[in-house]
């Protein structure tokens, strides 16, 4: 029997090929946790404003490995000492990030398992991983938790400038057509250093990371917050909260088994075996969007409504507005609407209700995005620009809104 080829290469249409380094790399690629990412959409609902967006966490984790593969190449190059297992152990850890994304990726986070953050998640798969591959991502466990001694392999993985950053702004401008977005990856990785441990940017390379700024934060708002983003997200987290309050009460909804038992049961953290971790992966977009399907047609009203809403794109009107909605208007949109559904109170929540969304490009409170000065003097990057634009985005931006039924503006 022939062995399988394991130097694979994929087509990406950002970078081009993306070659696979090693067969544990390949293995780790082929194992059914991560072939679950295929099914896991990376811009979760933005696809309803933006219908090219349904690239998924698999396009992304392979492009985050590229990236880093030509990173590592980079600091090698400039001398930077990185043994092979080392090397190898960065590949794993950025490979496998974003595994413990759940169902429509930051859409449904702390809806399905309530208050676990995916990162979690993520670390819970890669030790399990770890044991079914031996002991071979212990090192890049001990990078992705940020308890290996060299601090610059975290950066890379997880900070404000990483790898993970640098391919979903590309990609998801991409994808979604958002040309603001587009951010030169190359420049930026050519122009990365390490110095006193620290991952560091030379200074020539500092206005490609003012445009990864800017890039950033049109991102957000132009897709990660577009306000139909928003609102669809919304809707997707209290059409899961209904199926899990009407489950309580007895009833019983059609839906996959692995979505049927986080319905049933509140799980946490610490709750979390094997057995359960695996009911995890059995999970993904299909889960919820045929559940969905079968929904909209439930004798619950609200759990209906809200299934149609998102499956005919027929969404709550959601108004931005500088300051926080008083009650008062609150209560005129929630009184409209109960002359044509009369509702409890507690379910006309699920159609009218208020909350905040905030911005922020860069976090002065945050690891800093480090600049090496000609003069080996480090600085950090709003102290560094002679851009002003620096330090208004440096700077949160909050917004407010209500969310209602269209028909109330017609009552």
């Amino acid at each position: 029997m022939n062995a399988t080829n394991k130097l694979k290469i994929f087509n990406d249409p950002i970078y081009g090929f993306i070659s696979i380094p090693n067969s544990l790399i390949y293995d780790l690629i082929q194992h059914p946790y991560f072939q679950r990412l295929r099914r896991i959409s990376q811009m979760g609902m933005t696809y309803l404003v933006y219908p090219g967006a349904h690239h998924t966490r698999f396009h992304h984790a392979l492009g985050c490995l590229h990236i880093m593969q030509k990173a590592v190449q980079t600091l090698k190059f400039k001398e930077v000492a990185i043994s092979d297992e080392e090397e190898n152990a960065l590949y794993i850890a950025i490979l496998l990030h974003d595994i413990g994304h759940g169902p429509f990726s930051h859409a449904m986070e702390h809806s399905i398992v309530e208050d676990v953050h995916h990162e979690q998640l993520s670390l819970l798969f890669m030790e399990q991983l770890n044991k079914d591959f031996n002991g071979k991502l212990s090192l890049a466990i001990q990078i992705f938790k940020g308890e290996y001694h060299r601090k610059f392999m975290l950066q890379l993985i997880s900070s404000q400038l990483d790898m993970d950053r640098m391919d979903y702004l590309r990609r998801d401008s991409f994808y979604s057509g958002v040309a603001e977005g587009n951010i030169n990856s190359e420049r930026l990785i050519q122009m990365m250093h390490v110095q006193d441990d620290q991952l560091v940017i030379e200074e020539k390379g500092i206005y490609s990371v003012e445009k990864f700024l800017v890039a950033r934060r049109l991102m957000y708002w132009q897709a990660y917050l577009h306000k139909t983003s928003v609102v669809a997200e919304l809707i997707l987290t209290k059409i899961l909260k209904r199926a899990k309050e009407l489950t309580h009460k007895g009833m019983h909804l059609e839906c996959s088994k692995p979505l049927q038992f986080f319905m049933k049961n509140k799980v946490e953290l610490s709750d979390f075996t094997t057995e359960i971790l695996n009911t995890f992966s059995q999970l993904d977009d299909y889960d919820v969007l045929s559940a969905i399907k079968a929904w909209q047609f439930h004798e619950d009203f609200v759990l209906s409504e809200l299934c149609r809403m998102i499956i005919n794109r027929d969404l709550l009107k959601i108004k931005m507005l500088e300051e926080k909605p008083s009650a008062t208007i609150l209560d005129s949109y929630k009184k409209a609407y109960l002359k044509i559904h009369p509702l409890s109170d507690k379910e006309i929540d699920y159609f009218v209700f208020k909350g905040k969304i905030k911005n922020q490009a860069y976090s002065k409170e945050s690891e800093p995005i480090r600049i090496l000065k000609k003069d080996k003097s480090i600085e950090d990057v709003v102290q560094a620009s002679d851009q002003l634009n620096l330090k208004a985005l440096s700077k949160p931006v909050t917004k407010y809104f209500i969310c209602f039924p269209k028909v109330t503006l017609e009552a």
